[in-house]
Formats: structure tokens, sequence, C-alpha cells
């Protein structure tokens, strides 16, 4: 894996990931989505921070399931010692740090080419994931901040409704079955609006612009080509 071709991998298995959390969700019961969910460390570990790192020890095959099961261990032991809001503030902390690495490799770093493409995407996708950790601790900390949201329910059974409501304020589609109700909610969702809305006007900056470098430094070469066969043809 390297920087040529890590977004493709953590494209498809961000995606495969949020459809596991859905199905897991529809179909089983409260452990398969933790564990569906402690799977999302694990992909990110691997395929943004293991970039360019020979020696890094998770893209050893037989580690993949020690640290699907070690994670989901950690998660259970903190949700039962009641420390679920800690393990939600590393998650959270996980997905930022993995955002910034990802967006220092996408944003404004030269030529745009199909992985770049990818990145951009999959650093939206990590922008919906972070705002679905924050609904999720403003829930806890805040009973009742959601309409149609359990007030009892444990992390891992609010995060993948969560994650639904997030990606539908990120694209201002607003369906409304899901709403927030306090002020620090409503804060939330509307500026997790206006962050995604800029996201795509800066995207799209980006891609025209390192568009047109590439296009004025062929054109230059183009003109500096021409003027070379002229004069050699001048000396003739």
């Amino acid at each position: 894996m390297t920087r040529q071709d890590n977004f493709i991998y953590l494209t498809f298995a961000l995606i495969l990931l949020l459809l596991g959390t859905s199905l897991a969700q529809q179909f089983f019961d409260d452990a398969v989505p933790r564990l569906v969910q402690s799977t999302i460390i694990v992909t990110l570990l691997v395929a943004v921070w293991g970039v360019d790192s020979k020696d890094f020890v998770l893209r050893k095959t037989f580690i993949f399931p020690l640290a699907i099961l070690v994670f989901s261990f950690f998660g259970a032991w903190l949700d039962d010692a009641g420390f679920d809001q800690l393990y939600l503030l590393l998650l959270l902390s996980f997905f930022v740090s993995s955002a910034l690495r990802t967006a220092k490799q996408v944003l404004f770093t030269g030529d745009i080419d199909g992985n770049k493409i990818l990145g951009a995407i999959c650093l939206y996708l990590l922008m919906g994931l972070i705002w679905a950790v924050l609904y999720t601790l403003v829930q806890l900390s805040f009973p009742g901040s959601f309409t149609n949201i359990s007030s009892d329910s444990a992390w891992f059974t609010l995060f993948p409704d969560f994650i639904y409501f997030s990606f539908v304020t990120i694209t201002t589609l607003g369906f409304g079955d899901i709403a927030p109700l306090l002020p620090i909610s409503r804060f939330l969702v509307y500026f997790e609006a206006i962050v995604g809305q800029f996201y795509l006007a800066i995207l799209v900056a980006s891609l025209v612009g390192s568009h047109m470098s590439n296009f004025g430094k062929n054109d230059n070469s183009a003109k500096q080509a021409n003027l070379s066969n002229t004069r050699q043809k001048n000396t003739r």
C-alpha cells in the first residue's frame, strides 16, 4: 500500500463498513454492530496511517482478527465500566486525526489523479463519521437532544442512527425524521451543513486550480517546443 493506491482500499472499506453497520443493525443483536464498528478503527489505521510504513505491524495478515477482537473487547469493557463517553472521545480523536492526515494527502497537493479523487470521497465520509460521533456524545450527555432517538440506548445502538442522520445533514437532504431539539445539537447540525458545503466548494476549487496549473504547464511546454523547432529551422 502506497500513496498511489491507499485511497482505493479505504474507499471500498468505508463503504463496506457503513453497509455492514446497517446490515448488522437490521438483522443482528447489539454485539454485532459493536464488532462491525470496531473494524472501522482497524481499516482506517491500515489505509490512512499505514501509508509508506514498510514495517507497519498491521500490514501483517494475521494481526487483523486479533486487532478487531482487542478493539471490541476494549469497547465492551469501557461500556460495562460506564466509560462509553471516553471511548467515543477516543474514537472522535482518531477520526479527526485520520481526516487531517487524509486532507494533507488530498487537498492542494499537486497533480490530481484517481487516487486523490477517491481520497476526497474518503474525507467526505470521514467528516460524516466525525459528526456522527459528536451527535452520539451529545445524545448521551444530554438525553432528548434529538427527536425519534431513544434516550436510554447504548452508544453502539445510537451510532448507526446518527451515521444516517449525519450524512442526511451533510448532504443537506433534511428528511426531518430526526431533528435537533437543544441549542447545542442544533448548532452541530447547521454547522455540519455549512462545513459540508464549504468542503465541496474547496474541493472544486482545488480540482479546477490543479487542472488550470497543468493546462498552463502543458501550454508553456508546447510553446517552448514550437519555439525550439522554429529556431532549429532558422539555423538551417
